[in-house]
């Protein structure tokens, strides 16, 4: 059996509706600024950032300290939700670097864009597309970043293989994302409802690095956040049973001799 993908489509898409619209809900996540500084966001950093895009953050690890992201770098942020990542990156850049938000789910976009006109900054713009094809050129961005989304898709093959194709020659990408140190049973892998809550697609740690390699890609650093921990007693029993945790990864695109 495999998860039905374009049920799991709406699931995630419905699930962050509520993510953007009602961040006081009850989800198998934490959120908000009090994960954000548990995972190591600097508190400086996120008083820069508007609350509601703060409030709404559902990230699952920070790479920031990894990624090393320069001034006058262009970015992409896939899965950028209600905007708090790319917004801390556009600070990051400055003036001369751009920042490109993709997202799905239209009232997070319709949240990020609002927040956006709100902090008057002209680097950063909002998109509305699908991470396993995305509308940009060839090596288009010399960053891509994510935080917690790649797990919420069937088809992370192609979506490596997609951030190679747009990132610049040696360009980066430095990512979060939910990760297994076992292969987790077809009772979970095929439950939408666990795939949209970040624990039923999550992969094995070495078959995901595996999956970055094929694409054309070096790992260069993994970083554990043992600091992440699932609310629900259905997701804290995955992490138990099959080490389902959180990591941070940075990868390079390798250059073709």
């Amino acid at each position: 059996m495999e998860v039905n993908k374009t049920e799991l489509v709406l699931k995630v898409k419905e699930m962050y509706k509520q993510v953007a619209e009602n961040p006081q809900g009850k989800f198998h996540f934490e959120m908000g600024r009090a994960l954000a500084e548990k995972l190591g966001y600097s508190p400086r950093d996120l008083d820069k950032i508007p609350h509601e895009s703060i409030e709404s953050f559902a990230g699952v690890g920070y790479y920031f300290d990894i990624a090393e992201i320069k001034d006058g770098e262009k970015i992409l942020d896939l899965g950028s939700g209600s905007g708090m990542d790319s917004f801390l990156a556009a600070f990051k850049v400055g003036e001369k670097g751009i920042i490109v938000g993709l997202d799905m789910t239209k009232e997070q976009l319709e949240k990020a864009n609002k927040l956006k006109e709100k902090l008057g900054m002209k680097n950063i713009e909002f998109v509305e597309g699908y991470i396993e094809s995305l509308p940009f050129p060839d090596e288009s961005f010399d960053v891509v970043i994510s935080n917690g989304v790649i797990n919420l898709s069937t088809e992370k093959e192609k979506i490596f293989q997609e951030i190679r194709r747009v990132l610049k020659k040696g360009g980066r990408m430095a990512i979060s994302d939910i990760l297994t140190e076992k292969q987790l049973t077809e009772n979970i892998t095929c439950s939408t409802t666990l795939w949209a809550s970040c624990i039923g697609g999550a992969t094995q740690e070495d078959k995901y690095t595996a999956l970055i390699q094929k694409a054309g890609m070096k790992v260069i650093k993994l970083k554990d956040h043992p600091e992440y921990q699932f609310l629900s007693k259905s997701a804290q029993g995955a992490t138990k049973d099959f080490g389902v945790k959180s990591v941070s990864i940075l990868a390079k695109k390798r250059i073709e001799l």
